[in-house]
């Protein structure tokens, strides 16, 4: 095991996949010398060469559109997006390409393309570049949704990310990137997707979460443990594919669940788990289903105005005290 940052993590991948296969390229604005805006691909240029580490121009459509073709065409591209916002340029080539065109080929066509990159608040970048966007890829069948939460899972999901033969949208956090943890050494490490994360083991109430949230998550956790509350974490990993077995066997347990993510409350992926429970697992239930997420207004540029739209540790705390109480 090693001790590395999110960022390195990603890095060290990518790296290890492009000598592993030579069909893995990356592509994306500034990551020739720069890397990236956050340094996820800095130093690659040195040893693979301009073939294989690629600037584009400030052009989401037509550079994940090129990924698009590299792909249907043999290739296993990553596409690095500054801003996960950026997507939304560019979803006619996403949703309606990318995702259907190993089913309207039936499976001739396989389309193995990663498209990664950032999205999150933390640094006040406002309400073009701070939204998390998640939710938007769910709802389109043909494509696989990950959002890595540790160094180490961003290690193992990606390694499958891009051995995948199939779209997947690979969402990292901006706040994440300085993070440390052990990641494996072995160059085969790998996450399968559809795998889910119990971070903590609790007896008394069920968190789902990611992201950011999980370490708000752990803290209020451990905060309760102090007073006999049992809290139980679970970091879904991928959102698609998703591990519903965990969460409801989870919820077998606790009776009660609440679900936390830094998306808008409205139609984010809390809301997807929420119906899921209460289709299939109405009788575990000891209490409503709570989700937290942010308010439905844009992401503002002041830190101070940012963090009030979004959930904080004391309403984590006031929503497990609520659904025992």
């Amino acid at each position: 095991m090693s001790v590395k940052t999110y960022a390195q993590a990603i890095r060290d991948v990518i790296a290890q996949e492009m000598r592993y296969d030579e069909n893995v390229f990356v592509m994306g604005e500034d990551i020739k010398v720069l890397g990236g805006i956050f340094g996820c691909t800095r130093g690659l240029i040195d040893e693979f060469g301009e073939e294989r580490v690629r600037n584009t121009p400030i052009s989401e459509a037509g550079f994940i559109g090129t990924g698009l073709g590299a792909a249907a065409a043999g290739m296993r591209p990553i596409v690095e997006l500054m801003y996960m916002d950026f997507t939304f340029v560019a979803m006619d080539q996403i949703l309606n390409q990318a995702a259907k065109i190993r089913y309207m080929t039936g499976g001739n066509i396989t389309v193995p393309i990663v498209i990664r990159g950032q999205q999150g608040i933390g640094r006040g970048n406002a309400a073009q570049h701070s939204q998390s966007v998640e939710a938007m890829f769910m709802h389109t069948p043909g494509i696989k949704v990950v959002m890595p939460s540790t160094p180490a899972d961003a290690a193992g999901l990606l390694r499958t990310a891009i051995r995948d033969n199939n779209p997947v949208m690979f969402f990292e956090h901006k706040a994440l990137y300085a993070t440390k943890g052990e990641v494996p050494d072995d160059p085969e490490f790998s996450i399968p997707f559809g795998k889910a994360n119990v971070v903590k083991k609790g007896n008394d109430v069920t968190i789902v979460t990611n992201h950011l949230y999980l370490n708000k998550a752990l803290s209020v956790a451990k905060k309760l443990d102090k007073e006999g509350i049992g809290v139980e974490v679970i970091d879904p990993r991928t959102l698609v594919p998703l591990d519903k077995n965990a969460i409801l066997e989870s919820l077998k347990k606790t009776g009660r669940l609440i679900i936390v993510h830094e998306a808008h409350k409205i139609g984010g992926w809390g809301a997807e788990i929420a119906s899921m429970v209460m289709e299939e697992a109405f009788d575990y239930l000891d209490a409503p289903v709570l989700r937290l997420g942010a308010k439905h207004c844009p992401l503002p540029f002041n830190l101070g105005l940012e963090n009030a739209v979004v959930p904080q540790e004391i309403e984590i705390e006031e929503a497990v005290r609520k659904v025992l109480y």
